[in-house]
């Protein structure tokens, strides 16, 4: 087992391949939940991140999620305390803008997951390179343990979709 393989386990307490997968291996899994979440991320720049502090409460904060390469990408300024948590405890949540109004067309998408960030090296010097984010900043990429859709059907359904690692996904209606 890796050094990295090693720490998820540990921080998670669930065996490696029950972890959480990369967004490319999501998509596979679950390609329509995967296209309107992609979509839903992609209707507004700003999102809500949720991180740990060192106490266990929790933070939330704005963030810009980034969709490239297979992969979820998060990106924040050098020093952030929401980059300062996830070096401590990768664990996030982060929430689609649900857009202005009350519409919230495609509905109420979350993402759960681990944060590991990326240091210098090959996969960040493309990301610079790609991306060209303002400098310095931290780099993390995700594995995600469950994607959450929430949304009305026919003005008379809510309906929950929920995804996690290994499972298919799961529907639920109510009235």
């Amino acid at each position: 087992m890796t050094r990295a393989a090693d720490i998820r386990q540990q921080v998670s307490g669930l065996p490696v391949r029950l972890a959480g997968m990369n967004w490319a291996a999501f998509s596979t899994a679950a390609p329509d939940l995967a296209a309107i979440t992609e979509q839903r991320f992609g209707a507004f720049r700003h999102h809500v991140l949720a991180t740990l502090r060192r106490d266990g409460s929790p933070r939330t904060s704005g963030l810009e999620a980034d969709f490239r390469g297979g992969e979820l990408w998060l990106g924040m300024m050098a020093g952030s305390l929401k980059a300062l948590d996830l070096r401590r405890d990768p664990r996030f949540a982060l929430q689609a803008n649900p857009g202005e109004g009350t519409g919230m067309a495609g509905g109420d998408v979350r993402i759960a997951g681990r944060a590991y960030e990326v240091e210098e090296g090959e996969s960040k010097a493309a990301y610079v390179e790609e991306v060209e984010p303002p400098q310095p900043f931290h780099l993390f990429r995700t594995e995600l343990t469950e994607v959450v859709r929430t949304f009305v059907e026919d003005d008379t359904y809510l309906v929950v979709q929920v995804w996690r690692p290994g499972a298919p996904v799961r529907t639920l209606r109510r009235t």
